[in-house]
C-alpha cells in the first residue's frame, strides 16, 4: 500500500468530490482512499482566501512516505478494590473519572451542579428573568463552565498528544463533529457540548461510575497529610484517593482547601471587559466582504503590548455568538460568551483583558486567600453598581476617551445594558494598559473601535495556584489531587482534560 501526507489549497466553498478530485491528480491515482489530518484558513489576501488542507492519502500504488507512529493512551484494567472520590464534573473531573473507571477503579463524580438539561432550564429562566439558580447556572453545573461556551478546543500544551487524541476521540464518539480532529481551530459550539456531556456521563454509568449530581463538597477529613473522607452536605463518603477539579471559579471550594492545608500561591491572570460587535463588521475586516461561502464566521486574535508593561489580548472570541450573565454566585456581577455550532449570530463578542498579578492590583503583596478576596470584591462591585445582572457599558471610543455613553445599542446581552463609566470601575493600571490596547486593536482590525465595552470579564484564569508535585499530588499530601483550571496548571477545555487523564494515569502507575 501507498501512503503520501500532501498539501492542497482549496477554494472555502470546495466540496467533497471537488477535493478527491484535485488529490487524484494532484498524485495521479484514480482509486484511493483520503482523511483531512489539518484544516486552516488562509486570509493573508483578501482577494484569495483559501483553506490550507493537509491530507493523508492512501492507496494501492507501491512506495511513498511511511505513517507517523502513534501510540494511543493505554488504559490497564484490572479489578482494584480501591475508591477515588472526584470533585466537579468539568473537563478534568470528568475524563479522571472515566480513565480510572475503565482501569478498574471504584469511582465517584460529585458535582456541586445539575445535570445539563436541568442547567439549561435554569439558564433560561436567568436569562428571562434575571432569577439566579445556584446549581444551574453558567459556571456550575454538568461538563463545567465549558458546555455553555463556544466550545472552543485549541491548547498550547506540550507532551499532551496521547491525551489529546484521547479526549478528541471520546468526544467524538459522544456526538461532537468529526472535524474537530483536524481543524486548526476547532470548536463544539455549546448547542453541541449539552449532547456530547449527557453522552460522555451515559458512558461513564456504563463503566459503572457513580454520578451525583447538586452534591457539594464541604470539607475534607485529613490526618497526618492524609485525606479520609469527602464530606458533603449529607454525608462522609471515604475513599483511597482524591481528586479536586473545581474550575476556577469555587470560592468556597478554595477556602476550604486552603483551611485544610493545600498551599497555594499567587500568579498571573487577566481581568477586563467583553468586546461586542456586529459580526459582519468583523467579517468585512477580515475577509473584504460580509459572507464567504464555506466559513461560518470570521474571528480575530489580537495581542498588544500596550502600556509595556501588562499585554493586552483578546481572549476566547465567540464569531457569531452572544455575552451571557456568568455569575458564579448571586451577588457577583460578571460576563462570558458562547456561540453555537452554527455560530449564526449577529454578533461577536471576545474578552478584552490586559494580564496583570494580584500584587499590581491590591499595590501590595497579597496571599493567596487576599486575591481572592479581591476579586470577589471587584465582581461584586459591578453588581452594586447594576443593581443586578445588566451589563456595566460604554463604547471602545468612550472608554479610550473617558467619556459616559448616552444611547444604549442593540446587543446580544440577554438582561440589558446599564451606561457605566467602565474605566473607573476598573483598577486604574488595568484601564490605562486596555486604553493603549484598544488603540492599538483599532488601528490592526478596521471597525474594532466601532464595538461596545461590556461587563467585568474575570475568569480567563485563577489568580492563584496550587503547590503540587510532578504527578499533581498536592505539596505535603499523600492522596489529594488538584485538577484542572481550579488548580492553576490549566487552561481551557483540552488542557484540562489532559492534566486530569494525566493524573489519573499517575494513579494507575502507582
Amino acid at each position: 500500500m501507498g501512503f503520501k501526507i500532501i498539501e492542497i489549497k482549496a477554494p472555502t466553498g470546495y466540496s467533497d468530490t471537488e477535493l478527491k478530485h484535485q488529490i487524484g491528480k494532484q498524485l495521479h491515482l484514480t482509486e484511493f482512499t483520503w482523511q483531512i489530518e489539518n484544516k486552516s484558513l488562509d486570509a493573508r489576501k483578501k482577494n484569495n482566501i483559501h483553506w490550507l488542507l493537509r491530507i493523508a492519502v492512501h492507496s494501492k500504488s507501491p512506495g511513498g512516505q511511511e505513517p507517523e507512529p502513534f501510540t494511543p493512551l493505554d488504559i490497564p484494567y484490572k479489578p482494584r478494590n480501591k475508591r477515588v472520590i472526584i470533585t466537579g464534573s468539568g473537563p478534568a473531573g470528568f475524563f479522571a473519572a472515566i480513565v480510572l473507571q475503565k482501569a478498574g477503579f471504584d469511582t465517584i463524580l460529585l458535582e456541586r451542579g445539575a445535570d445539563v438539561a436541568k442547567r439549561a432550564q435554569g439558564i433560561r429562566g436567568f436569562e428571562k428573568i434575571g432569577t439566579f439558580s445556584p446549581v444551574a447556572n453558567y459556571a456550575f453545573g454538568e461538563g463545567g463552565a465549558g458546555t455553555f461556551s463556544d466550545g472552543k478546543l485549541t491548547s498550547r500544551s506540550k507532551h499532551i498528544s496521547r491525551e489529546r487524541d484521547f479526549f478528541i476521540s471520546s468526544y467524538i464518539d459522544a456526538g461532537a463533529p468529526a472535524e474537530i480532529r483536524y481543524m486548526a481551530y476547532p470548536h463544539v459550539g455549546s448547542d453541541n457540548l449539552r449532547v456530547v456531556v449527557k453522552n460522555l456521563r451515559d458512558t461513564y454509568l456504563q463503566h459503572g461510575g457513580e454520578f451525583r449530581f447538586e452534591t457539594m463538597l464541604n470539607d475534607l477529613a485529613t490526618e497526618k497529610g492524609r485525606v479520609t473522607e469527602a464530606i458533603t452536605g449529607n454525608e462522609s463518603i471515604t475513599g483511597d484517593y482524591f481528586i479536586i477539579a473545581p474550575g476556577h471559579s469555587a470560592y468556597e471550594t478554595y477556602r476550604m482547601l486552603m483551611a485544610r492545608g493545600v498551599q497555594f500561591r499567587t500568579k498571573n491572570f487577566a481581568i477586563g471587559c467583553r468586546a461586542e460587535h456586529r459580526q459582519e463588521e468583523i467579517n468585512r475586516a477580515q475577509w473584504g466582504i460580509g459572507k464567504l461561502d464555506g466559513v461560518k464566521a470570521a474571528e480575530y486574535r489580537l495581542t498588544s503590548e500596550a502600556d509595556g508593561k501588562h499585554p493586552v489580548y483578546s481572549f476566547c472570541m465567540c464569531p457569531g455568538g452572544m455575552v451571557v450573565p456568568a455569575a458564579t454566585y448571586a451577588h457577583l456581577n460578571i460576563v462570558n460568551g458562547m456561540s453555537n455550532y452554527r455560530r449564526n449570530g449577529l454578533f461577536a463578542n471576545a474578552g478584552c483583558v490586559a494580564g496583570i498579578h494580584p500584587d499590581q492590583l491590591a499595590g501590595l503583596s497579597v496571599t493567596p486567600l487576599e486575591a481572592l478576596q479581591w476579586l470577589e470584591d471587584l465582581e461584586h462591585s459591578f453588581y452594586e453598581f447594576s443593581g443586578g445582572y445588566s451589563a456595566p457599558f460604554c463604547t471602545i471610543s468612550d472608554f479610550i476617551h473617558g467619556k459616559e455613553p448616552r444611547d444604549i445599542p442593540e446587543t446580544s446581552y440577554p438582561l440589558g445594558l446599564k451606561p457605566a463609566p467602565l474605566w473607573n470601575m476598573l483598577p486604574t493600571v488595568v484601564t490605562h494598559a486596555l486604553r493603549e490596547g484598544l488603540k492599538d486593536f483599532d488601528r490592526r482590525l478596521r471597525g474594532y473601535g466601532n464595538g461596545i465595552l461590556l461587563g467585568l470579564e474575570s475568569k480567563t484564569s485563577s489568580p492563584i495556584q496550587a503547590l503540587r508535585e510532578k504527578n499533581g499530588l498536592c505539596t505535603g499530601f499523600e492522596n489529594l489531587f488538584l485538577a484542572g483550571e481550579g488548580s492553576g496548571y490549566a487552561g481551557g477545555i483540552v488542557s484540562s482534560a489532559a492534566d486530569g487523564i494525566k493524573i489519573a494515569m499517575n494513579i494507575i502507575e502507582q
